[in-house]
């Protein structure tokens, strides 16, 4: 059973940076990209802490962007080729409003980032998060649209108690 979640990370990274791309030029959008994959990884070992979880979600699948393209307003997948939105089917709904709860709270991403130790993945150095926890000022600048709280608000917002209740003390993140 594949217990790799870099398919589900890199499509709800993906779709994070359409619906909230960066301004700015082919550097702003990797500075954007590197703030959304790292927010979604952090999202997703949360969700999906044991290799079962990652194994399950990668077998059942994560129920793509219909949802969330249907409240951004971001255009239908009807009347394309499948081969260009295919990846959408790949988007986690659950981990792109968790990412998008962490990327507009830093107070949050700190929690999060520090639960990680509790989960079956391999631990990660703090760098390795550093532009989702320390952004500087290029890195803000580049991601403007992806960490404002009133446009991700209603993504962040749709899972939102389910992160907090993960990330409350004591809790285990063992499904």
């Amino acid at each position: 059973m594949l217990t790799d979640l870099s398919p589900l990370i890199a499509a709800t990274a993906r779709w994070l940076t359409i619906a909230y791309p960066a301004g700015g030029g082919a550097l702003a959008a990797a500075l954007c990209d590197a703030q959304a994959r790292q927010a979604v990884t952090v999202a997703a070992r949360l969700r999906y802490p044991t290799e079962i979880d990652a194994g399950l979600v990668t077998l059942a699948g994560p129920g793509g962007a219909a949802r969330l393209d249907w409240m951004t307003g971001a255009e239908p997948a009807d009347g394309h080729p499948p081969e260009e939105w295919a990846w959408r089917t790949w988007v986690d709904e659950v981990v792109a409003s968790w990412a998008a709860a962490l990327l507009t709270d830093p107070r949050l991403a700190v929690l999060a980032v520090a639960a990680l130790t509790g989960g079956e993945h391999p631990a990660a150095p703090p760098a390795e998060f550093r532009r989702l926890l320390d952004p500087d000022a290029g890195d803000r600048r580049a991601a403007a649209l992806l960490r404002h709280p009133d446009l991700l608000a209603p993504v962040a917002a749709l899972h939102r108690d389910q992160l907090l209740e993960r990330l409350a003390p004591g809790r285990s993140l063992a499904a």
